[in-house]
């Protein structure tokens, strides 16, 4: 049943009148909002009489839902995710037949979803209608955050432009129960538990956008009303310590708090919008975002390559990738890998993500003129025998870098282009000298990220033909040790998701790797004018494992989809 249908009904049972059938209809339009939310949120017409007039319509039995009544064991049926984006939620169960509440019972994809659940636990199914409310206070059970903050904003007892009054709330409020430092706790406790990276915090025209990016995606959290933006925003402000009063330029700060019993960093952003101030907080959690170097998922001829190249005594090794593809993660990872007492460890971060015991890290700062160019000739001067700089920039930063490698240090860096290949060009274009490449420059890793497949709810399958066909020609192309472990026909894996993985079917993020080396054959190519063409070339005739071979043979082992490999990767 589409809104305008909805809409119609709604406006033919006397509900509601055309003027405020058509206000329903903007709003719903500008907002995204769906006219069953908007419904429920305005309390313009009881959502229960509402389902009950969508019950006569679809021809599905109208149920209402007791709540406290349920079982909360049959939450674990229906995950969260599942429950959220199918509208749908568990009911009871009795002997084999588990009955579902369906806010949508004609929605064929929320159908088929059931449909699998019940399969899966050797369950007949049915369904009944349920009201939009009785759905909202269900979620409720799954997510105390949503109850917290849903408790702290309505003992505000907000009315419509009253934000003054919130922002001296906001200021005056120095205990853990003021609702403004209440909202803001709860969030980053979430998005800890949650996993996240990032949190944004964005003012929308009639609300206040709460979204996490978890795994890659954002997703929306929170909804908030529109007069918390600015009071919620400062909160953020202050225990950045940033300036309350400047809000027409971007600022950027950083505050360190205790979550879950372990420290936890977060990394702020403000940005002004026409609709008031955005917040972005990365979240700089070390039990995810620091990785030991044997969690990295290098296989193959990828870890016998990074092993030697850490193990030379000077050369650069540098990562590359887009934004967002693991790069400082991966650097990290090989610091604490090199990180012993007999060696001085330098780094030169913006910023300095992860604070690792050993490694003298230090983070630059532009506007004063401490920039990675000065803080490299800073840092020869400090004995180190490892250099990590965040990030070759300029050509200025890689004259220097490459300096180091000549003189006889390890240097770790990033460095953005599309492949490992791409590296020699990219350098050649910020001006370093050819004939310097082949004696300073050790190794060339490239990355991507792509989700890992939950092992509670992966089920394997043989692969279609048109995906067999790229399978066999990626694994073709590799050793006879390799092929003979991946035999035709082959089977790939795919997740529907389960309660632990939250019906999201994946469970973090991994990396897929390709890598080569300095060569002779290599050097002679930069010699006489290199080309990704010509590196890509020479790198396979090393045996490199390329991003779409590594992915292959991971999604053959079930830690990866298929078809997110093949989206993520070119075929060279």
């Amino acid at each position: 049943m589409t809104d305008d249908e909805l809409l119609k009904a709604i406006q033919k049972a006397g509900f509601l009148n055309e003027a405020a059938v058509n206000k329903l209809r903007r709003e719903s339009l500008v907002s995204g909002k769906s006219i069953e939310s908007l419904v429920y949120l305005g309390r313009q017409v009881d959502d229960r009489k509402l389902a009950e007039l969508k019950s006569s319509i679809l021809k599905v039995p109208y149920k209402r839902v007791d709540v406290d009544a349920l079982d909360p064991v049959l939450l674990g049926i229906i995950p969260e995710e599942t429950a959220r984006t199918y509208e749908t939620i568990p009911i009871s169960k009795k002997d084999n037949l588990f009955v579902v509440g369906m806010v949508h019972p004609d929605d064929a994809k929320a159908q088929d979803a059931l449909k699998f659940l019940a399969r899966r636990e050797h369950l007949n199914l049915g369904v009944y209608l349920i009201s939009y409310g009785d759905w909202q206070e269900v979620l409720r059970k799954y997510s105390p955050f949503r109850s917290e903050i849903e408790k702290a904003v309505q003992s505000l007892d907000l009315k419509s432009g009253d934000s003054r009054r919130l922002v001296r709330l906001e200021e005056g409020g120095t205990g853990e129960e003021a609702p403004i430092i209440k909202i803001v706790a709860s969030t980053l406790r979430e998005a800890v538990g949650s996993r996240a990276s990032d949190i944004h915090i964005e003012p929308q025209q009639s609300y206040l956008r709460v979204r996490f990016r978890i795994d890659g995606d954002l997703k929306e959290t929170a909804v908030l009303p529109l007069e918390l933006a600015q009071p919620v925003v400062s909160r953020v402000k202050v225990i950045a310590s940033l300036k309350l009063d400047e809000t027409r330029i971007p600022q950027d700060g950083r505050f360190r708090t205790r979550v879950f019993d372990r420290d936890i960093d977060f990394r702020v952003s403000t940005f002004p919008t026409p609709l008031g101030e955005k917040a972005a907080i990365r979240v700089l959690d070390p039990s995810t975002g620091l990785k030991d170097f044997e969690d990295l998922g290098l296989v193959y001829k990828n870890r016998e390559l990074v092993m030697a190249g850490l193990e030379k005594p000077f050369g650069m090794v540098l990562v590359t990738g887009p934004t967002g593809s693991g790069k400082t993660t991966t650097i990290y990872a090989m610091l604490q890998k090199l990180n012993e007492e007999r060696v001085n460890i330098v780094s030169l971060e913006d910023p300095v993500e992860y604070f690792v015991a050993g490694v003298n890290q230090s983070q630059v700062r532009p506007e004063i003129g401490y920039d990675f160019a000065s803080g490299l000739r800073q840092i020869l001067r400090q004995d180190p025998d490892i250099l990590m700089v965040g990030e070759i920039r300029d050509s200025e930063t890689a004259n220097l870098a490459v300096q180091a490698a000549l003189t006889g240090h390890v240097v770790l860096s990033t460095l953005h282009t599309n492949n490992a290949a791409g590296v020699i060009p990219r350098l050649i274009d910020m001006k370093i000298e050819p004939f310097l490449l082949p004696v300073s420059l050790s190794l060339m890793i490239s990355q991507r990220l792509v989700g890992l497949l939950c092992r509670d709810c992966r089920t394997a399958e043989e692969a279609p033909p048109a995906v067999a066909k790229l399978i066999k020609k990626s694994v073709m192309e590799l050793s006879e040790e390799i092929q003979s472990k991946y035999k035709e026909p082959y089977r790939t894996y795919r997740s529907a998701g389960c309660a632990k993985c939250k019906g999201k079917g994946v469970v973090g993020r991994g990396a897929l790797f390709e890598a080569f080396q300095m060569s002779p054959a290599l050097e002679e190519i930069i010699s006489t004018g290199p080309t990704s063409q010509k590196i890509l070339k020479e790198a396979k005739n090393q045996g490199m494992l390329t991003l779409r071979q590594d992915g292959v043979l991971k999604a053959l082992d079930g830690k990866v989809s298929i078809e997110e490999v093949l989206r993520e990767t070119e075929d060279n």
